[in-house]
């Protein structure tokens, strides 16, 4: 008689939310170079859509919500964790990502990001690469009930270096996407 031995693989998806709307902008590009060499057993998805999201307002959530807020809400709760690759506009966060949270935080406390793990990276022309917008997105994430994982914060000046090819850069950001993967929340004894 011989033992077989079943091995149980799981997957950990990523929803990745892009704060940028431009087609060829480079957080878009350095989301689709995460997804392309994310670590055996991870799936970075890229969600769509977000231009399509009106400005959030509670009379358009009351009953029926707009099918690209169901939509967003629906790819966001079906993943493990949340990833948002950003750039830095005027000092702070994109338009476009501080809607995304706030669609994904209603209903309140039952939202679609409440207790998903979240981290943040990007890169911009800057100095700073952005570290002003991803503090804020860090804070409006844990304010909407995300579970930031303070591990996965890259914010990468674009200066000097391609974000797309520097082997550093890159090692940074593919460990940031293996740290948030791989979270486990601490568990408390009763």
């Amino acid at each position: 008689m011989s033992e077989t031995t079943t091995v149980e693989t799981t997957t950990t998806t990523v929803a990745v939310l892009v704060g940028s709307l431009r087609a060829d902008s480079l957080n878009r590009r350095l989301a689709e170079v995460l997804r392309d060499q994310a670590p055996e057993g991870v799936v970075l998805d890229i969600v769509d859509g977000l231009a399509d999201l009106p400005f959030y307002n509670e009379d358009l959530d009351a009953g029926d919500a707009p099918a690209a807020a169901v939509a967003l809400r629906e790819r966001v709760a079906a993943a493990d964790r949340v990833l948002a690759v950003t750039p830095e506009y005027n000092g702070t966060m994109p338009a476009v990502l501080n809607n995304a949270i706030d669609w994904l935080s209603r209903p309140y406390g039952a939202g679609a990001i409440v207790g998903k793990p979240f981290g943040v990276v990007g890169a911009t022309p800057t100095p700073y690469g952005g570290k002003w917008a991803h503090a804020d997105t860090v804070r409006s994430a844990g304010i909407a009930g995300a579970t930031v994982v303070e591990d996965v914060l890259v914010s990468q000046s674009a200066l000097e270096v391609d974000v797309l090819t520097d082997a550093e850069v890159l090692g940074r950001l593919t460990g940031a996407v293996q740290t948030l993967a791989a979270y486990q929340p601490a568990t408390s004894a009763a």
